[in-house]
């Protein structure tokens, strides 16, 4: 489980694909605290350290996960979002982010509002369908991993408001218009929707 604070903004060295899926190295300041078989988000989507170094690790992604997220544009020299898994004793200082994302987005707009940059975000279509069932303003949502707050619902997406913490920290800060990410919805959301579709009369 994650919270959506990112750890680090680490950069791919190398990305190794085949038929079975895609390996990747990526360099970071948080490689001494990761042990092989650790969890790591990158971008948000869960992986297992596979293999670590002193200034780096790699994990592998397979097909499903190449389906629902980015990481299959990743190339050398991508930069991404890092963030360990988060310890029990550890506050929870974002939202509950398992790093299974659920679909993925397009940055339609992007503007200033005073000191923060807004997002304008419109969610592509895809197996886990309408993901904006889930969202409501000032609900939590995870973009490439980053806990964020909805600050306005749109008719095919969302916008996010970024302050210039998270726009330093995280590759959001270099995000562009055109740009795709990682979407991951509140769990909370999903449960309570399955539910009420598991109770509704036939």
């Amino acid at each position: 489980m994650f919270t959506g604070l990112i750890g680090d903004l680490g950069t791919v060295s190398a990305v190794e694909r085949d038929p079975e899926g895609t390996t990747l190295e990526i360099s970071t300041q948080l490689a001494r605290e990761i042990a092989e078989g650790d969890s790591v988000a990158v971008n948000g989507v869960c992986l297992t350290a596979t293999d670590v170094s002193s200034d780096g690790f790699h994990a592998q992604a397979m097909a499903e996960t190449l389906r629902r997220s980015t990481l299959e544009r990743l190339e050398p020299g991508s930069r991404v979002n890092l963030e360990l898994a988060l310890r029990a004793d550890a506050r929870l200082g974002g939202h509950i982010v398992q790093g299974h994302v659920d679909g993925t987005g397009t940055i339609e707009a992007a503007r200033e509002e005073g000191f923060a940059r807004v997002l304008d975000i419109a969610i592509d279509a895809g197996e886990a369908g309408d993901l904006t069932r889930y969202l409501v303003e000032k609900g939590s949502v995870a973009i490439d991993g980053v806990s964020l707050t909805v600050s306005e619902l749109r008719d095919e997406g969302l916008s996010v408001s970024l302050i210039p913490e998270t726009l330093d920290r995280t590759r959001l800060g270099e995000a562009q218009v055109g740009d795709r990410v990682n979407i991951e919805v509140d769990i909370l959301a999903k449960h309570v929707d399955r539910l009420l579709k598991a109770e509704a009369p036939v």
